[in-house]
């Protein structure tokens, strides 16, 4: 794992690497890490992933700089982000060796029975999952058509995935800042690199799609067998 992260950061010395290629690079090396766990028999047969937490943190932070090139719209939402990073982060460094691993903190929790407290690691899990399901969402109507309204798109997807969660005061305030998305063209060139083209920017949208689904797809099952009781928390 750390031989194939100094490979990325030699290659980033040599050409600008744009937040998709970070991203990109940042769940490859996250991909390299997982594991599968067994831990108990009645877990046999639940595929209960060994998810390392700080290369997944580290990604949720460059979500944010995806999100920020949409600008003033995702406030809220990259204000939720950063907050649940924190707490996740605080929990990390409390004992690095012993929280290093998502899974056993929500296995934790659940087995104190503190899942649903409003401070709660298995909380700011639940909602970074829910901000991976909306990037993933945007960027897949982005990548089927990438000439189509951004605004409609962003608000599709949030509607999809977010807004179900948001509080009313969340709602209003995203709907007056969706006015402020910038239009397709402008988006597409502040996520392209140097000399890249709105195809290869396309292409790389694409990669991160590939990587970026079973990822969500593996948060959601953490989720169901450590905090099902709670999938429905609202914000």
């Amino acid at each position: 794992m750390k031989r194939k992260r100094c490979e990325m950061e030699e290659a980033a010395k040599e050409k600008k690497i744009t937040e998709i290629g970070s991203a990109i690079e940042e769940l490859s090396v996250l991909s390299i890490a997982k594991t599968t766990i067994v831990t108990t028999e009645t877990e046999a047969t639940s595929n209960i992933i060994n998810l390392p937490l700080k290369p997944l943190l580290s990604f949720c932070k460059l979500i944010i700089q995806v999100l920020d090139k949409i600008g003033p719209t995702m406030a809220v939402l990259r204000q939720d982000i950063n907050q649940n990073i924190q707490r996740l982060e605080e929990m990390w460094e409390s004992d690095p060796i012993m929280y290093s691993n998502l899974v056993e903190i929500m296995r934790k929790e659940a087995n104190e029975g503190s899942s649903k407290k409003p401070k709660s690691c298995s909380r700011a899990t639940l909602w970074l999952t829910r901000a991976m399901d909306f990037t993933l969402a945007l960027l897949q109507r982005l990548v089927k058509d990438m000439s189509q309204n951004m605004e409609q798109a962003v608000e599709e997807s949030y509607n999809l995935t977010i807004k179900p969660w948001h509080g009313w005061i969340s709602c209003a305030a995203f709907k007056v800042a969706l006015k402020l998305v910038p239009n397709n063209n402008t988006f597409i060139n502040v996520l392209a690199g140097k000399d890249e083209s709105h195809q290869m920017v396309q292409d790389d949208i694409r990669s991160l799609i590939s990587l970026l689904i079973p990822l969500v797809s593996q948060l959601h099952s953490i989720l169901v067998r450590f905090f099902w009781n709670c999938m429905k928390c609202t914000n």
